[in-house]
Formats: structure tokens, sequence, C-alpha cells
């Protein structure tokens, strides 16, 4: 942070304390200060402003008036960070930052990028270097910045990006893309195998400008498609492949586009080309006068000679991509026949013929020479429309439409001949792009493994004609580019306000953003919504709302569709309501036929467009579906052998999306992402659909960057042509801002300001939302982190609490740790938020901690490196120190060696010690071979296992990869036909409904009709007395006689009634108008009192929006001063943080002096103590010398007395010279023997270095082996894992087993259910009947009684026929209710027949039950097995374990037992050392004694001997040492193994407890059901009794029914001697009745019986008798007697004995009853048959 001077912080007070304020006027704004409003008195809602420069003073409203920040944030690099932020103060930085040539600003977690003019220079490539490997927080605002920012985290998070660049036409978002793309090709670019540098990405570039851009009236190099650049990184952060995708081409711009805009760049090159062998080839070189497709040659030379430069440039940049030259002659020949298709034209279709052909043969057959084909195959391509085999479904156009299925017999679309050869034309070039693009993608595509990717967005801008100087209307094709852009607007408002409030809300974290207008997406709609019957293609329109795509699709399928109808209905869905304020609705109303003005980027951008000729573009052109087909067949084979190639591909999705290739895993994720998006829901059904097609595409695009994190860049036009906020004329178009402002002359600060347009900007800046974006950012808590990552990341700012809890400390409650460590921090509380998982962080908070713990960082690593160096320094100086000491050992071995060389011991030893040695070395060599060979085929067992996995899990992936995609598609399909399944049954239900409403209306207008006839037949009637009244003249004369005709009396009723009637209809119409006037009134008093609150509403609805705004910008204001404070607050505290430490390190000053001072002190306390005893060593020393002096006279007095005393002993000279060369050699042995333990010394050290090498290789050895380990328990863990989803496989599988086991218990238990209702039914039905029957019984009963009564009677009298036709009656009863119990009887049996199929059905499921249990039991005794042999491992591992525990413990033994042993030889050395010592000392005292030296030399030995013995101990002690390491290193190896054993016998065994806890289960289920089948089998025992039981009764009623006809026979002979012979007739006839009736019934299949034999012998006997009983009853006479005896005997006869009946219960006067039952159930029985029948 830069620290600001006194006098900057004076002019930023006195700012402040001015009140400088913008004044915003229409056309822009102005500097002023607003007066105080204390000391004026103005009205509510006014402010008083003077002007700076001018110095005039206005009285304006509040809401125009906004405040001003101070001049050092005229250039802030971030609009965020203004003190102020509102409209005024961000353009006026952008304008100061624009004149200072700083392009770029940022707008919190965006960039805002003004378009410049020229070509700055601010791209070079210095300045990328600037750029490469900083932060955000360290970087300018540039393109750069963006790009780096966007690779730093995709290295950091290995999370996908995606840049997306928004803005108008022509506000450089291409330039942008193109240096962002540049960028990450230079820092991230692959050096080696060039798959991505910067070269081929300016190749790309110029590709597609060549074939995608074309100049347009508010761009001069429009881009005239949309793309996604994917770059897919490595591990390392190199660009590893590449990948584009396009979409929504404007392929109709080659044969039809605006006037006053050109075709494709590719074209004029083409035409410009300078090759003369190409052009003639093309035939290119003489060249049409006109052109029906507008392509004509550039006409300026210097256009001519660029345009050929451009032409060489884009040879040679498709020679960069690889593209051939075969290829690329393909391409020339398809532009140049589209040319000469222009060329060739087509006629005008004739009245009387309209036939379709070209108008200049000569031109069309170049064309078709080019295409390779003939003049008749292409002009049947073009004009005749035939299907060939289906080959024309391979089309790659936009879609095929909803008229394919009428192409076929050429019933499709009427076309014009023309627009078929535009429709050819566009084909052709759409297949070449999207060859072109596969070309690309071939050339950037690699098999390297990519990591993450990044996407580049980049789409065609805003289109709007007015803004660049032009009246004419939008196009469809702009439409569908504005489309694409409101659709990414709205995707940055989800990710920056609905994202991050969902997530705050998520969180907990309570934040007030009252001033944030909710974001209103009409415009969206408007173009797409979808509805509900969407699925379904219906003729029908219904009243809910849909976009106009969806519109234009059903417009397109109504016969007679016009442009006026589809406009009325858009306008119906979404036009203007009654009462709604301008703005309020996305469409407004043109002035215009055709034309509708539609508001975009939040209604700040509204463009007209024109619908003239839109549904006919919305049907698909058949000629542009056999452009593929053309191209596939050419005879040309550098032109099929692509087209072909790519035939089969899925290049191109649904003729929309090209570029879906792609070698690497990322490009296929992508691809796959957007053909789901094609695939699924609504887009399965819809995908062919042009209008709907656009809908799709964008989805994709959406869909597809949605998944990554995104960054977004606006880019702001600052000038255009024929744009101030409203439609100007053509004059005034282009204004400068320094009329607008009315600036003075002498402002050199405003006179540079003529550059930029500031309503453009205004407008660009309340469309993109970023002020919202802005406030947003600042208020709310942008960064957060999971509070895992954040105390990971940043513990190392707090090394207290690492300290205090330990480095291997778990932590439990993280969001505690977490407020510990922003403790320690000490963070101010506002810059800081803490949520239910995350913690938050103020705009600026993560960059400063980011740069603490960077400073931190370097300085622990510092640290580190000091650490590092001094070790390394100490290890080499201790090196130094070994090697002189090697040196030096050498160097007295040599010595040694020289001396002993020749000694007889020293070869002998020197020749055995290589043999023991020798010998020792084969025995571990072997061991250590035994080892290897060991590990070798351990290792070999476990590769195999590895590689057996590794098969096994490939295999399983694949098999599931493939489930997947199979069940992916399912489910896509099953998701597309519900969802049709929902439209038709919907549409269903809509047209039952409508049904029902006709119906409805239908039986009303029959009401109606029905009322009407009846009127108009009254009237008829009236008419008619009318006319019989004027015949009759006496009806007028004579009303009252009684003589009158009755015509006169309905003239009389006429007239009265008529009189009626107009008395009533004066009446009625009279209150009728009373009523009128009084609603009149009523109505002008409500419709005042309307108005009065229409106005009062208008009123109070504008007093609220001036409320509304007041406050929004009020707490706008409070927002900006609050996060000022807030920022104060910051900067405060950490005011605070410095002063503590400049406190803190104050004190510590203090101390340090203080303590400074007493060492001072006590300093001077020592000297003077020195210089005391400085003083009495001086007095000393003095004292010294004179004792010196007198030592000095003595030794002089003695040197005198030493020569008179060798004077005297000269004679024994000889012998002392003798002893003297004693000594001396003496003495050099002594020197000798000293360098020989400073030799075994230096040796010792060796020894002890080769130990600490071999403890460091045992150590390496050992980290290789535990790695060895990991990596085999990694492998065991694999398999583990893999027998775990086997495990849990079966555990799904016993799952659904269980499953479907429980679903048959449910069947059973619902079968039982139904079982038991059938069973009580059956035996309600049995008890219902029995009891019928038994009632039956007794009314029969009684009926009989009644009978035999009556017979009585009839001896008495006569019987007559009425009591005969009861009897009948009563008979037919007592016949029905038999019937009806044989029926209840069958329907018995057959729900008995019912139950047993049930009881079978359940019988079959406990028998699969029971095979699923045997299964799961096998499964279970495998199981149990498996843990057998399991255990059985573990024994033998444990038996390994104990072994090698009772070795390690006789090796611990052994190793005690060396070392005391080691011990012993210490003391040995230490014995050795002392009796050397007592040698030594022997040794001068025999040099003094003059001892012989054999003894000497003997001693000398024995000691070497004690040296190497010594020497071997060591040696022995070492091995041993390894030895225990190494039984170590297998004891805990084991101890591993082991407790990894228990750990699966404890899975294991859960495992067992689990299945038989399923078993248990499994087996009381199927004890339940055995419980409840044998419930079943009771009942239906019981049943089968009951049924059983029936079958008695109805026995016993059969034989009831046998003894009433026996009694009926009595009863008929009876009745046979009492009637007369008129009344036999009636009575025989009823017989005969009753007898047909049984015929009837004899018939059907059911008579068996023996009691239907029976019942046939009587009914013969009753026909016999009837038989004789014929004949007319006139022929009745004496003789009657006998003729009617002959019955009477036949039925004597046929009954038993009479003295039966005296016995039998039953009176004989029931009999008759039977009789006539029987027969009247006969009837009853014949009567459903005639039903069925």
């Amino acid at each position: 942070m830069r620290v600001k001077t006194e006098e900057q912080i004076a002019v930023e007070e006195a700012w402040y304390e001015t009140e400088k304020v913008w004044l915003v006027h229409k056309d822009g704004f102005s500097l002023g200060s607003q007066l105080k409003s204390e000391e004026l008195s103005l009205p509510e809602g006014k402010v008083r402003v003077k002007l700076d420069h001018d110095g005039a003073i206005l009285d304006v409203d509040e809401d125009d008036v906004e405040k001003a920040n101070a001049p050092s944030c005229d250039r802030l690099e971030d609009l965020a960070s203004l003190v102020y932020l509102n409209e005024s103060s961000v353009l006026h930085t952008l304008r100061q930052r624009y004149v200072a040539s700083l392009l770029h600003t940022y707008a919190g977690p965006s960039l805002l990028v003004l378009s410049p003019r020229g070509a700055p220079a601010v791209y070079s490539e210095k300045v990328m270097h600037m750029f490469k490997g900083c932060r955000r927080e360290d970087m300018a605002p540039h393109i750069y910045a963006v790009a780096q920012t966007a690779y730093r985290a995709m290295l950091m998070s290995r999370q996908d990006q995606s840049v997306i660049l928004l803005g108008s036409s022509g506000s450089g978002k291409t330039t942008s893309c193109q240096h962002l793309v540049q960028y990450l090709a230079t820092i991230a670019g692959t050096s080696g195998n060039k798959v991505f540098s910067v070269e081929k990405w300016q190749a790309l570039y110029s590709l597609l400008e060549a074939f995608g851009n074309s100049p347009t009236i508010m761009n001069g190099n429009a881009t005239r498609f949309s793309q996604i650049l994917s770059l897919d990184f490595d591990q390392a952060g190199q660009v590893a492949s590449a990948s584009i995708q396009t979409m929504l081409l404007e392929k109709l711009r080659v044969a039809r586009r605006p006037a006053g805009e050109a075709t494709f760049n590719v074209f004029y090159y083409l035409l410009a080309c300078g090759d003369g062998t190409l052009r003639t080839e093309l035939h290119l070189n003489h060249l049409a006068e006109n052109n029906v497709f507008g392509i004509v040659p550039l006409a300026k030379p210097e256009e001519k000679q660029k345009a050929a430069q451009q032409f060489s440039k884009l040879q040679t940049a498709m020679k960069v991509l690889g593209i051939s030259a075969d290829e690329q002659k393909a391409c020339w020949l398809i532009l140049a026949a589209i040319y000469h298709l222009g060329a060739a034209g087509a006629t005008k279709e004739a009245a009387e013929a309209g036939r379709k052909q070209f108008a200049r043969h000569e031109w069309a057959q170049k064309a078709a020479y080019l295409l390779g084909c003939s003049l008749e195959e292409l002009s049947s391509a073009i004009f005749k429309h035939q299907h060939k085999g289906g080959t024309l479904q391979r089309s790659t156009s936009f879609r095929q439409g909803p008229e394919e299925s009428g192409l076929g017999d050429g019933t499709g679309p009427k076309l014009s001949a023309l627009e078929c050869l535009e429709g050819m034309a566009s084909g052709l070039y759409s297949e070449l792009f999207t060859l072109l693009v596969s070309l690309v993608n071939r050339a950037l595509k690699s098999s390297q493994h990519s990591l993450c990717s990044m996407m580049i967005v980049d789409t065609p801008g805003f289109q709007n004609p007015e803004q660049g100087g032009s009246a004419r209307g939008a196009s469809f094709e702009e439409l569908c580019h504005n489309y694409a852009q409101d659709r990414l607007q709205r995707l940055f408002h989800q990710r920056t306000f609905v994202q991050e409030l969902e997530r705050y809300k998520e969180e907990n974290i309570e934040l007030a953003f009252d001033d944030l207008e909710p974001a209103v997406d009409d415009s969206v709609a408007a173009v797409d919504q979808a509805s509900h019957q969407s699925l379904v293609r219906s003729l029908a329109r219904t009243d809910e709302a849909r976009g106009l795509l969806w519109l234009l699709e059903e417009e397109a399928l109504v016969p007679g569709a016009t442009e006026d109808a589809l406009l009325e209905r858009l306008f119906s869905y979404y036009g203007p309501r009654e009462g709604d304020k301008k703005g309020q609705s996305p469409l407004l109303r043109s002035s215009k036929p055709h034309h509708f003005l539609l508001g975009h980027s939040h209604g700040t951008n509204w463009v007209e467009y024109n619908v003239a000729g839109w549904l006919s573009y919305t049907k698909q052109n058949p000629a542009t579906q056999n452009a593929p087909r053309l191209l596939q067949d050419s005879q040309k084979k550098i032109i099929s052998s692509l087209f072909l190639g790519r035939a089969g591909s899925a290049t191109v999705l649904s003729g929309s999306i090209a570029g879906l290739e792609g070698g690497s895993q990322l490009a296929l994720r992508r691809a796959t992402s957007m053909r789901k998006t094609f695939t699924t829901g609504m887009a399965a059904v819809k995908k062919k659909s042009l209008c709907i097609q656009i809908k799709l595409q964008v989805d994709a695009l959406i869909d597809t960057v949605k998944k990554s994190k995104l960054h977004f860049v606006h880019c702001f036009l600052p000038v255009a042509e024929g744009w101030g906020g409203e439609p100007r004329s053509a004059s005034s178009r282009r204004v400068s801002s320094s009329s607008e402002l009315d600036l003075p002359s002498g402002d050199h600060c405003e006179a540079g300001l003529l550059q930029l347009d500031v309503p453009l900007l205004r407008a660009q800046l309340r469309g993109s939302r970023l002020l919202d974006a802005m406030r947003m950012y600042r208020q709310g808590y942008p960064d957060h982190m999971v509070f895992s990552e954040f105390r990971r990341r940043f513990d190392v700012l707090a090394p207290h609490l690492t300290k205090k809890h330990g480095r291997n400390y778990i932590v439990v409650d993280e969001r505690r740790a977490v407020e510990e460590l922003l403790e320690s921090l000490d963070l101010e509380k506002s810059s800081c938020c803490l949520g239910l998982s995350r913690v938050f962080f103020r705009a600026g908070t993560l960059a400063r901690l980011e740069e603490q713990r960077d400073e931190q960082t370097s300085r622990n690593l510092t640290l580190f490196q000091a650490a590092c160096r001094g070790y390394l320094a100490r290890q080499h100086f201790k090196k130094k120190k070994i090697q002189d000491l090697a040196i030096r050992c050498v160097q007295k071995n040599i010595k040694k060696n020289k001396g002993v060389k020749d000694w007889a011991w020293w070869k002998l030893f020197t020749t055995v010690r290589p043999l023991i040695e020798v010998q020792l070395s084969e025995e571990q060599i072997r061991n250590k071979d035994e080892e290897i060979q060991q590990l070798r085929n351990k290792l070999e067992k476990v590769e195999k296992e590895r590689n057996e996995l590794r098969l096994n899990n490939d295999r399983l992936e694949t098999r599931i990869s493939e489930l997947t995609s199979e069940l992916t598609d399912e489910r896509n399909t099953g998701e597309s036909a519900s969802q049709l399944l929902d439209a038709e049954a919907a549409e269903r239900l809509r047209a039952e409904k409508e049904m029902k409403e006709l119906q409805t209306q239908y039986d009303a207008l029959k009401k109606q009709m029905e009322v009407m006839e009846m009127e108009v037949m009254e009237a008829r009637l009236i008419r008619a007395a009318e006319i019989n009244g004027e015949v009759d003249d006496d009806d007028t004369v004579l009303p009252c006689l009684p003589h009158t005709p009755p015509g006169g009396e309905w003239r009389l009723k006429y007239e009265r009634a008529m009189r009626e009637v107009d008395f009533t209809k004066k009446r009625l119409q009279q209150e009728f108008e009373d009523k009128l006037e009084v609603e009149q009134q009523s109505k002008r008093q409500l419709e005042r009192r309307l108005g009065d609150l229409q106005a009062d509403g208008d009123e109070s609805q504008r007093v609220l929006q001036q409320l509304k705004k007041k406050c929004q910008r009020l707490t706008g204001e409070l927002q900006d001063t609050k996060l000022h404070l807030e920022g104060q607050q910051v900067r405060n505290h950490e005011l605070e943080k410095k002063q503590r430490r400049f406190d803190s390190e104050l004190s510590q000053a203090h101390e340090e002096a203080q303590r400074e001072k007493l060492q001072r002190e006590k300093l001077q306390r020592e000297k003077d103590t020195l210089l005391a005893e400085a003083f009495s060593l001086k007095q000393q020393l003095e004292e010294k010398d004179m004792d010196i002096a007198g030592f000095t006279q003595k030794v002089v007095s003695l040197e005198a007395e030493l020569q008179d005393i060798s004077s005297q002993e000269s004679k024994d000279e000889a012998s002392l010279a003798k002893v003297k060369k004693q000594l001396r050699d003496l003495e050099a042995k002594v020197k000798d023997q000293e360098e020989e333990l400073d030799e075994q010394a230096g040796t010792i050290q060796m020894l002890e270095q080769a130990k600490l090498r071999l403890e460091m290789e045992m150590e390496r050895m050992r980290q290789t082996h535990s790695k060895e380990v990991e990596s085999r328990d990694e492998e065991v863990e694999e398999a583990r894992q893999s027998c775990q989803k086997k495990l849990k496989q079966m555990e799904v599988q016993l799952e659904e087993e269980y499953e479907d086991k429980q679903k048959v218990l449910r069947e059973k238990r619902e079968l039982e259910s139904k079982l038991t209702t059938l069973s009580d039914q059956v035996s309600r039905r049995d008890l219902e009947s029995e009891k019928r029957l038994r009632k039956d019984l007794k009314r029969t009963k009684a009926l009989l009684a009644d009978a035999q009564i009556m017979l009585d009677h009839l001896k008495n009298n006569a019987p007559s026929k009425r009591e005969i036709a009861q009897l009948k009656n009563q008979l037919e009863e007592s016949e029905f209710t038999c019937a009806a119990a044989v029926k209840a009887r069958k329907a018995m049996e057959v729900e008995i027949e019912d139950l047993h199929l049930q009881i079978d059905d359940i019988a079959k499921a406990k028998t699969a039950l029971e095979e699923q249990l045997s299964r799961l039991q096998r499964e279970k005794n495998e199981i149990q097995s498996r843990l057998e042999e399991d255990q059985e491992d573990m024994n033998e591992l444990m038996k390994k374990h104990k072994a090698a525990v009772a070795q390690a413990s006789r090796d611990l033994a052994q190793m005690n037992d060396l070392q005391a042993q080691l011990e012993e030889a210490n003391k040995e050395k230490q014995e050795l050392q002392e009796k050397l010592q007592a040698l030594q000392s022997q040794v001068e005292f025999l040099e003094q004694s003059m001892v012989d030296k054999s003894l000497v030399s003997r001693q000398e030995a024995k000691i070497r001997e004690l040296e190497t013995r010594l020497e071997f101990e060591r040696t022995q002690v070492k091995r041993l040492e390894s030895l225990a390491s190494r039984l170590k290193e297998n004891m805990e190896k084991l101890t591993e193994e082991r407790d990894q054993r228990t750990a699966a016998e404890n899975r294991e065994k859960e495992q067992n407890k689990r299945l038989q806890r399923q078993l248990r289960d499994t087996k009381e289920e199927m004890g339940e059901l055995a419980r409840k089948e044998a419930e079943a089998s009771r009942k239906k025992h019981e049943l089968e009794m009951d049924l059983e039981s029936l079958e008695a009764a109805n026995q016993s009623l059969q034989a009831d029914l046998k003894l009433a006809f026996k009694r009926i026979g009595d009863l008929q002979a009876a009745i046979e001697d009492e009637m007369e012979s008129d009344e036999n007739e009636d009575l025989i006839t009823s017989l005969q009745d009753m007898v047909t009736k049984y015929q009837k019934r004899k018939n059907k299949p059911e008579g068996d019986s023996d009691v239907d034999s029976e019942l046939e012998d009587r009914v013969d006997g009753v026909k016999s008798w009837l038989s004789k009983n014929k004949g007319p009853s006139k022929a009745a006479s004496d003789d009657g007697s006998l003729k009617s005896s002959s019955p009477t005997s036949y039925w004597k006869s046929l009954a038993p004995d009479r003295s039966d009946d005296e016995h039998d219960p039953l009176d004989s006067t029931s009999r008759p009853q039977y009789s006539h039952n029987y027969l009247s159930d006969s009837d009853t029985e014949a009567k459903p048959t005639e039903t069925n029948a």
C-alpha cells in the first residue's frame, strides 16, 4: 500500500469538505459542488449545484446528483476500490484511463476492456513475459492478467477454467481472444512436439478469419459464428492437445445478406489470387459481369493487392495446420463452384409452366465440372429434390424440417428457383466449413494424457443496425447472435448474483442486498420459452405462452400462416399490457409493417427486427439437404474422399455443432456433454427443428462452460456511430462528448476526452449490470475456503498452534480450529465470517493472507536452506578430517609394512587370513543368494497376482462402462418416450376436455332448437287459429253464445293474451329504462372514482419510484460509506498492529540497552580487578627475575664443578656412550609403539565410518523394502477392494433376492387375504343360500297347505282360473329359487378352483424361495470354507510369527551374549592397555637397566596378537548387530502382516455374521411362509368340508324334490277329477307351456342326472295326457269321464303307493308347488341363455 503524503491527505480532506458531485444529464455528466441545503430554501427533492467549468448554479433533482471521488481515484486499477461507486464515477475513471491508453480495468472479479483504435503496444511479447508466473494481486489489469489468473487457478486447483468474452459487435472480443490464447501458447505451449504453438494459433486464427468473418455495418471484420476453443493441459502445465467447436454459422450469408454488407472474406481472397494455374483450374480467368449472390471482385488495386497477400497467408496457414495440397484444392474447387452457381443464376418462374432451371447454363456447367458431377445431376439436386435411398439423411445442415416426410413425393415446400439455388450454395459452404474445422482439430489433437482444460468462448456480439447507422430491421441471424449474448449475460448474472446469494443462504451468512435490483430475463423468455406441450406437433394453438422460436416452428406447420399472425401471437404473450409503463414489456410494436422491437441487455439495447421471410426461412430447403450427397457422390476423388470419410463420423451434431472430434479424454467428455444436450428430454424430439436447434446449440454452449470456473471479460465500445440513446438523424450521428458536456476550451484535461461516447458507455454499463456486481463484490464475501483447506494452508502463519498441538494432531472440530487460527492471525472481525462449512473473506483479505504466507514460507525456506548448508558444511569438514586421518593411517601402515614384511609370522598371517575370510564370505553369499531367490519368487508371484487382478479390473471396468452407456441410452430413450407419452396424454386430456365442452354446447343448442321448434309450432297453431277465425264470420258477432264455433274462442284468447303481452312489454321496458338510467349514473360515478383512484395510484407509483430510487441511491451511498469506514477500520487495525509491533520492538530495545549497560558496568569492574591482578603479577615477575638470576649463578657454579668431575671420569666415557645408544634405541621403540597406537586409533575410526556407511546402506535398503512392502500392501488392498466389491455385489444380489422374497410374501399375504375373503363370502353365501332354501321350503310347505285347502274348497266348489294362476305363479317362484341355488353352487365351484390355482402358485413361490434359501446356504458354506481357509492361513502366519518371535528372542539372547563378550573384550582391552602401560614402564625400566631385547619383542608380539583378537571380535559384533537388525525388521513385517490378517479376519467374521443374520431372517420368513401355507391348507380343508355339506344338502333337496313330484301326480289327479271340460283347456295350455320350457331346459348340457331322466319320464306322461285331451271343447260329452280317466290312471301308475302319503311329513296339499317350481326353473334358466345368445 502506497503511503500518502500530508499534502495529498490535506487535498483529499478539502475535496470531501467541498462536497464535489457529478451532475448527470442526457449527454453525460459534469463536475460541480453541492451547496449546503441548510442555508437555502429549496423544495423537497431538489438540490443546488454549482458547476466547476463555468460556475453556473442550477437547481436539480436529487436523483441527478452523484457523489464524486477524489482526484487520486481517477485512474484506479479496480473500479470496486472507488470510495463512491456510481455510474458517473465509474465512467469518469474509465475515461481518464482511456485517455492515458490504459484500456483494461478491473471491475471486481471481472475485467473491463475498452476497444482500442489501432494496434497499441500493450500486447507485445515483452509485456507478455512481465505477467508470467504472477498472482492477480501483483498484476495490472490486462487481458494477459486474466489468462495468467485462469492458468494459475487451473494449476493450483486442477479444475477446468473458462474465459467468456461479452460485449457488442466491434468491441474487440475476437482480438482479446487472440491475445489471450497467444499468451497461453507462449507460456504453456509445447516446444518439443509442437502440438499447440504460437505459429499454429496464428495459422488457425487466419483460417477462421478467412472462412468465418465478413465486413458488416458495425465491424469491418466481424465474426459470423460462435466458437469454443479448448486447450487441454497435462500434469506439467503444458498444452497436451487442443480442439475447437463451432456453432451458429451464418451459412446463408454466402447467397443472401443485408444491404451494404459483404460475404465471407475467403471469396475476395480467392478472386484476387495471383496464381494463374489455379485460376485456370478454377475457371476464374474470366469473371461474370453480375452474380446473384453478390460475390464480385474488389475494385481498388490496393484492396486487390492486400487480398492477394491474404490468400498467400491463408495457404501458408493451411500448410502449417497440416492440410495437404489436395485438401486445399478441394476447398478452392467448392468455393469456385459456389461463385459459378451465383454467376449461373436461376430463371424466374413463368405463370404457365413454372419450370425451374439455370439462367446461364455455361456457368452452371463450370460449377458442375468443379464439383465433379454432370449438369443434369446438379440441376436435379438443386431444383428437382429427389431422394436416393435415404442418402439425404446424412445432411449436416441446420435441421431437417417438419416437411421432411413430404419431400419424397414432391410435396415439399413451394420454393422459387432462386431460393433453391441459395439453399444449395449455403449447404455447400456449411459442409466446407465443417470440413475445415475437422481438419483443424486433426492438426491440434494429440494422444497425450491431459489433466484439465481451459475453454475460451468467443461469440458474435450484440447486433443493432441502428447503431451502425442503418435504417433496416435486424435479420433472423442477428436475432440468434443477440439471443446467445443474452444467454451469456444471464450466465454472468447467475454466477455473480444467484449462486453467491444461495451460498450465503446455505452457510447462514446474513447480508442485506436491498439496493440490488432483480434481473429480468424477459428478452430471453420472449425468444426461447417452451410450453408444456412442446413435444407434441399439433396445429392447435393453446393460450400457454411460448417464445418466438417455438411460435416460428408452429406457424411453419400451419398452412397459409403469415408473419402478421406470428407477430400477433407474440404480442399476445409478451407485448405491453394495459397500464404497463414503457420498458416493462420486452416487446414493443414498430411503426413499420412486419417489424417489432425487442429489448436486449435488460432493456438497454432495443433492436428493431424485420420478420419478413422468417417463416420461409424456418422451412427446410431440400437443396440444402442434397448438398452433402452431391459432394459425397462427386467424380473428383479429392472431394468425394474427404466427404465420404466424414459421412459416418460424428463430427457434426445434428448439423449444428461442428468439431466434436478429439483425441484426448477431455475432448471426448466435452463432445459427450454436447451430445447429451441434443439427446435428452425435449431435445431428443426437437433436434431436427431449425428454430429449436438454435436454442439447443446455445444450451450446449452454456452446459459445457457451466461445469468449469468462469472468468468474464466485458468488452465495451468507446465510440459508435448513430448512437445517442434514441434514434437520431443521419446528420447528427457523430456527436463528440465536448458539445454534450459544454466544456470550456481552456480545460486541457477535458479536451483530450473527446474520444469517448458517454451515453453509449452508460448504456453498456447498465446492460452488463457491472455496478451491481461490483457492489455485491464489495459488500459480500467473494473469497471463501473450506475449513480444512484454510487450516492446512494458513497454519504456517501460526507456528505456536502447531507447537501446541503437534504435527500429528487430529483435528476433531474444524470450525473451532479455524476460529483459533483466525484469532492468532489477528484479523479485523468485519473482514471475515464463518459459515457452516466455509470461512468467508472480504475482497483483498485472502490476498493479504497469501502474501503473509509467502513471506513466512520464504523465511522458513531460508532457515531450512541455512540448516541444510550448515549440515553439508559439517559433513564436508568431517569428511576432510576422516580423509586426513586415513592418509595418516595409510602412511603409518606403509611404514609398518616396510618393517614387518620380512617377518615370518607376518607372512604366515597374511597367507592364512584371506582363506578364513573367503570361507565366511562364501557362506554369506550363499545365504544372500537364497534370500534373493526367495524374494524373486515371491515378487514373481505377486506380479502374477497383480496382473490377474489388473486384467479382471480392466474387464470389469469395460463391462461397467458398457452397461453405463447402455443404461444411459435406455434412460434417454425412456425419458424421451415418457415425455412423449406425457405430452400425448396432456394433448388427449385437452382434446377430451374440448370434446366435453363441444358436447355441452351441442346439448345446449339442441335444447334451444327444440324450444325454437315448440315456439314455431305454437306460432303455426295460432296462425291456423287466426285463419279459422277469419273464415268463420260469426266468431266476432256472437262470442258469448253457446253455439259459437271453437275458432272464435281461440281468437278471443289470443287477443287477450296479446294485450297482456303488450302491457307486460311496456311495463318491463319502463322498468328497464329506469334501471338503465340508475346503472348509468352509478357507472359514471364509478368511472369518476376509478379515474381519481388511477390518478392517485399513478401519483403514488411515481412517488414510490422516486422514493425507491432515492432509497437505492442513499443505500448505495450508505454502503459506500460503510465500506469506506470498514476500510478505515482495517487500516486502523493494521496501524494498531504496527504500533503494537513497534512498542514491543521498542521495549525489547530498551531491555537490550539496559542489559548492555549492566554488561558494560560488569566489564568495568572486571577490568579493574584485572589491572590489580596485572600489577601484582608484575611484582611477582620481578621477584621471579631475581630468583632466576640467583639460579643462574648456581648453574654456573655447578658447571664448573661438572668440568672438574668430567676430567676425573674420562676413563668411563666408552661405557657411557654405549648406555646412551641403548637409551636412544629404547626411545625409538617407544615412539614406534605410540605410532602403532595412533594407527590402531585411525583404524578404529575407519571401522566406525564403515559401520556408519553400512548403517546408512541398511537404512536405504530398509526404505526400499518398506516401499516394496507398501506397494504390495496397495496391491493387496486393491485385491481386497475388488473382493469387497464382489461382496457388495453379492450383498446387492441378496438384497434383491430378499426384496423378491418380500414381494412373494406380500403376494402370498394378498392371496391369503383374498382366500379368506372368498372363504368368508362362500360361507356367507352358503349360509344365505341355506337360509333362503329353508325359507323357500317353509313357504312351499305353506303354499302346499294353502293348495290343499284350495283343493278341498274345489271339491266343494268348482275351481276358478284365478286360483289356478296363483298356484302356477307360486310354482314358478319355487323353481326360480332352486335355479338360484344351483347357480350359487356353480359359482362356489369356480371360486374353489381359483383358490386351488392360487394355492399352486403359492406352492411354486415356496419352492422358489426354498431354492433361493438353498443357494444362500451354499454361498454361506462357501464363505465359511473361505473363512476356514483364511483361518488356516492365519494360523500358519501365527506359527511363523511365533517362530520368528522365538528366533528373535534367541537372537536377542545371542546378542546379549555377544554384548557380554564385547564387554569382556573391552575389559580385556582395558587390561591389555594397563598391561601395555605396565610393559612400557617395564621397557623404560629395562632401558634404564639394559634388559635383553628378546623379552621386549615377545611382549610386542603378544600385544599384536591381542589386538588382532580384538579386531576379530569387533567384526563379529558388527555382523551380529546387522543380523539382529534384519531380524527385527522381519519381526516387524510379520507383526504388520499379522495385524492385517487379523483385520481381514475380523472383516470376514463381520461379513459372516451379517450373512448369518440374513440367513436367519430368511429362515424365519420361510417358517412364517410355512405357517401361512398350513393355515391356507386348513382353510382349504374347511372349505372342502363346507362344500361336501352343501352337496349333501343339495342331495337332500333333490330327494325332497322327487317326493314333491310324486305328490304333484296325486294333486294333478285330484284336480283332473274336479275340472270340467271347458276349464281343462286352460290347464292343458299351461301344462303345454311347462312342457316346452322343460324342453328348452333339456337342450342345455347340464341335465344329465338321474333326477332329470325321471323327470323326463313324467313329462312324457304329461305329453301323452295332453295329446289325448287335445280337441275342441265342443267334443266334450258324457264319455268325458272315460277320457279323463286315462291320465288319472297314468299318474296313478307313475305315482307310488298312496299309503306312503299318509306317512309323509308333508301335507298332500303341497305337492303341486314342487312341480310348478321345477318347471318355472327351466323357464328362468332359458331366459339368460337367450340373452347371452
